[in-house]
């Protein structure tokens, strides 16, 4: 399994460059989903000056086409962050002008400290639809 690492990816530069940010990670109890349309609830982090400020609970209304982004857009999300994604998902955040970070794992406080300093590494998408 080939690890990327999501400095060299552009969606990094919106940790750097973004005074304020919300970050939406899907999550199962405290770690990273596998799978971003099938979680159990989203945690919205609130990031200010690359530091989180603070953090909500969005709970999962279901796996239906389109609803997901849609949701989080309207939460003002700037970022997704799961293990895996499938590609029409992916299409519609882009579509919102929400970066994708998909083949994200462990625990999500982990995970969020890593993206904002620019040193997350991602391995595979964990969804193939």
């Amino acid at each position: 399994m080939a690890e990327v690492e999501l400095r060299e990816k552009p969606q990094n530069k919106i940790a750097k460059e973004e005074k304020k940010m919300k970050i939406a990670v899907a999550a199962e109890g405290n770690v990273i989903a596998s799978h971003f349309g099938h979680c159990e609830k989203f945690i919205v982090f609130e990031v200010k000056n690359g530091e989180v400020t603070s953090n909500r609970v969005v709970s999962n209304p279901g796996h239906e086409p389109g609803l997901l982004p849609r949701l989080l857009a309207q939460e003002g999300v700037n970022v997704v962050i799961a293990g895996g994604m499938g590609f029409r998902a992916q299409q519609l955040f882009t579509q919102n002008n929400i970066w994708v970070v998909a083949g994200a794992n462990g625990p999500i406080s982990d995970v969020v400290k890593a993206f904002l300093e620019g040193n997350l590494i991602t391995g595979p998408n964990l969804c193939d639809h």
